[in-house]
């Protein structure tokens, strides 16, 4: 474990904050506390490096990125406003998608799991949305178990990066 920790340290921060978890270290300009998303931060990486690590790390825990939207772009052409690159992307597990439907006909309307790349200053931000976070929407245990089985595998593509 300390092998990995010292890996994740060297790549980058990494925290899956959950509800009712530690406090943050205040000391830590890099931790990112959210508790509705996973998020890993990439000191000195290149958008376009993380986006395509991104898109792998997904695609070897089982999502399939479905839709892109490019948000920099899109500010740009409607508003003709500058902002840093800023992707999301909506990653399906095709498996996991199809349980919940299953167990939740109308689950549909909350899916994908967006995943969004977001430049900031001295680097790139990942963050995936934390399913069981937006599951408790819906009062479902067996929905909430699939949420939890997204949340690892998302958790786990998020480490990947």
């Amino acid at each position: 474990m300390q092998n990995e920790s010292s890996d994740m340290a060297a790549q980058g921060q990494f925290e899956l904050r959950l509800a009712k978890s530690a406090s943050p270290n205040p000391k830590n300009k890099d931790f990112i506390s959210v508790s509705y998303t996973i998020n890993r931060m990439f000191n000195g990486a290149t958008f376009d490096g993380i986006d395509a690590r991104a898109r792998k790390a997904l695609a070897d825990h089982g999502f399939g990125v479905l839709t892109e939207i490019d948000v920099k772009a899109t500010m740009k052409k409607k508003l003709d406003v500058e902002m840093p690159a800023y992707r999301i992307l909506g990653a399906c597990n095709p498996k996991m998608a199809h349980q919940a439907i299953g167990i939740e006909p109308r689950v549909g309307a909350m899916l994908p799991c967006n995943v969004i790349l977001r430049e900031v200053e001295g680097g790139v931000e990942v963050s995936a949305i934390d399913p069981v976070a937006s599951m408790q929407a819906i009062d479902n245990p067996d929905l909430h178990a699939v949420a939890a089985q997204v949340r690892d595998l998302l958790a786990k593509a998020i480490a990947a990066i």
